[in-house]
């Protein structure tokens, strides 16, 4: 496979990327449609970035981040569950991973992990944390194997109908 792992001008792919994650995760169009918004708003926050892995010109998988703020969305719905674990001094000087996603063709070929370690090679913060679904998955298997472990579980964000798992690691991350 020609696989390239780059940075994407996530705006620009924006539609590219949602397809991608609506397959991934099993989204459907309202959802799509809110994410929309959601990833247009975290791109314009400082430092935040994003990398895409393209094979023969097609987007089949993306990654973004950016330095975590207690202020965003995400930090003050995840704080008091890592506050009850002891965690919530996580939530400063980390890079957080908001989305991983591959679409279903191109799942268990390395592709999730070189997106991840190399949107986590460009941060200067020492760590990052990031929230997955709390089942035992591929995605929550390979955070682990890059040393993420959990900080906080059961953690139930509005209108999510699953419990997710908040997960930290220290940077770089482990590789194999």
């Amino acid at each position: 496979m020609d696989l390239v792992i780059g940075p994407l001008d996530l705006v620009a792919h924006l539609d590219e990327a949602l397809a991608v994650q609506a397959l991934a995760f099993g989204l459907g169009p309202e959802e799509v449609a809110v994410r929309r918004q959601i990833v247009q708003r975290h791109m314009q926050y400082n430092g935040a970035r994003a990398y895409g892995a393209t094979s023969r010109g097609r987007l089949i998988g993306f990654v973004y981040g950016m330095p975590n703020s207690r202020t965003h969305w995400w930090s003050t719905v995840v704080e008091p569950y890592l506050r009850a674990n002891g965690n919530d001094s996580w939530l400063d000087d980390s890079f957080v991973i908001t989305e991983l996603h591959v679409h279903p063709d191109h799942q268990n070929r390395g592709i999730g992990r070189r997106l991840i370690t190399t949107i986590t090679d460009t941060a200067t913060e020492p760590r990052s944390i990031l929230s997955a679904i709390d089942t035992d998955s591929p995605a929550r298997g390979l955070y682990h194997s890059l040393g993420y472990t959990d900080l906080a579980r059961q953690v139930h964000f509005p209108s999510a109908p699953r419990p997710y798992a908040v997960m930290g690691a220290p940077l770089p991350l482990r590789r194999r």
